[in-house]
């Protein structure tokens, strides 16, 4: 890994982009979170329309160097700035994933394989959900192809760039929202979470990224098919209280019987818990020393704040790595199937990217063993809740090492190489996918090139009210870091 940041330093240089680029200024939307802009504009302290003007200059300002937007919105988000929508955030500017349909809009899913997108007649079913908060919607955000891969690069097209340092991945699969929210685009945007794409980018960008409780929200359309249902939605934000405010928000337009409810969360837990630590993944990858020594510091700072630090080892087999690398597998090799049906007028699965395709003949070669891991695969469930027969919170790495650097995982690296790096990267997150469970990545330290680390908390099914609480408390105790002007010296 460290062989190939400094190659790739070699290689990218001359490039036409800034090497760290955010929009944080004067202007009207200054360094707030989402919750400030309401109360601004409650206030007519500032209008509708500027804050969206603002946004807009913003996006334009930031995308030449990030690539995060695959499609804007901006007329239509003049047009209606001044229109009262109702809902908490009325008239705060955001962004959606460019894999879930917004009426007006076609729907890209990262993919050159979709030669003609369908334009939606209408919000998707989460969309819908997520718009009655009275959001402005400035366009759709790029992701890597649906979805597959940690990182935004395609062969033939722009990769979406870190802001904090432009030579390397800003993440994925939600890279787009996460580059622009880092940025200073908007404070808030959509991403949705299948294997840790809220979580990665957030951890590779400084924000705060919830995967929610399976079934917190309405299920967007596509996710019902699924056999195991994988794929949450929720946002990326830059402060505790915007990702809070939005849950609680959510659950007064649709609440699930079957849940806790989140309710408010703004200040720490009352009760001090017990906090379980893991620092390798179950797969047996080791987690980088400088990625361990920024975890071990958060573990004595809660500790500090009276919580119960204990290290623990998982319930899981390895094979567990193998059997999700399958199903993703399964996932890829059904693309052109949906696609006839539910993603696009046209698919031409030659156009697929070489990750996407060595998937899917993955998932060929070895067909005979997917009953198997999808059996084991919805047992995660039960497993899981044993975690918590001995602790409130498990906290990890979000990613065993500082993020990539652009190329390391390419989707045109050859497929067991880059298997082997996405297995020793993105290890810790795909457990709360498949277990259905709720889990968050908090920005708690920089790497020596100037990068965000992120920290991985994990909570027992419906508990994300306990993981926002924590949120509160590390994040008012230790503010997150600002992407500074310059890359530090090495």
């Amino acid at each position: 890994f460290k062989q190939f940041q400094i190659q790739s330093k070699v290689n990218e240089t001359n490039q036409n982009h800034l090497t760290r680029i955010h929009a944080f200024s004067d202007d009207c939307l200054a360094e707030h979170d989402a919750v400030a802009l309401v109360r601004l504009i409650q206030t007519q302290e500032l209008s509708r329309k500027e804050v969206i003007e603002a946004a807009i200059a913003r996006i334009e300002k930031l995308d030449s160097h990030l690539n995060g937007l695959a499609i804007d919105n901006f007329q239509k988000a003049l047009d209606s700035a001044e229109t009262v929508n109702g809902g908490f955030f009325d008239g705060v500017p955001t962004l959606i994933k460019d894999n879930l349909p917004l009426a007006g809009l076609p729907t890209g899913y990262g993919s050159e394989a979709i030669v003609d997108p369908i334009v939606a007649d209408e919000n998707d079913a989460y969309v819908k959900q997520f718009m009655e908060l009275g959001f402005n919607a400035l366009g759709k955000t790029r992701l890597s192809e649906f979805g597959l891969n940690a990182t935004t690069e395609p062969p033939d097209g722009k990769p979406v760039r870190n802001p904090w340092h432009t030579e390397y991945s800003s993440g994925a699969s939600s890279s787009g929202s996460a580059a622009l929210v880092a940025g200073g685009a908007v404070p808030i945007a959509h991403g949705n979470d299948g294997g840790g794409s809220i979580r990665i980018p957030a951890a590779c960008c400084g924000l705060v990224g919830l995967k929610p409780s399976r079934g917190r929200h309405i299920v967007s359309e596509l996710v019902k098919s699924l056999p195991v249902a994988v794929v949450s939605d929720g946002v990326l934000t830059r402060t505790v209280r915007d990702t809070a405010v939005f849950h609680a928000e959510m659950e007064k337009v649709y609440k699930n019987p079957k849940l806790p409810e989140i309710g408010f969360v703004e200040s720490p837990p009352k009760k001090r818990l017990r906090i379980g630590l893991q620092l390798d993944s179950i797969g047996g990858y080791q987690t980088q020393l400088e990625v361990k020594e920024v975890i071990t510091k958060t573990a004595a700072l809660m500790e500090e704040m009276g919580h119960a630090i204990e290290e623990v080892q998982t319930p899981f087999e390895a094979r567990f790595t193998d059997d999700f690398i399958l199903y993703w597998s399964f996932l890829a090799f059904m693309i052109p199937v949906i696609g006839k049906s539910k993603v696009a007028k046209t698919l031409d699965a030659s156009k697929l990217e070489p990750f996407t395709m060595s998937l899917s003949r993955n998932l060929k070669r070895n067909f005979h063993k997917l009953p198997g891991s999808l059996y084991r695969l919805r047992g995660t469930y039960h497993t899981y809740k044993k975690i918590f027969d001995s602790c409130d919170v498990l906290l990890t790495p979000v990613l065993a090492q500082p993020p990539a650097p652009l190329g390391y995982i390419r989707p045109d690296v050859p497929f067991d190489e880059l298997i082997e790096r996405l297995k020793s990267y993105a290890c810790f997150t795909p457990l709360a996918n498949v277990s259905g469970a709720p889990a968050i990545s908090l920005p708690v330290g920089i790497s020596a090139a100037g990068l965000p680390i992120g920290a991985h908390f994990f909570g027992n099914h419906g508990d994300e009210k306990t993981l926002l609480e924590l949120a509160c408390e590390i994040e008012e105790a230790q503010p997150w870091p600002a992407i500074p002007e310059k890359i530090p010296a090495n």
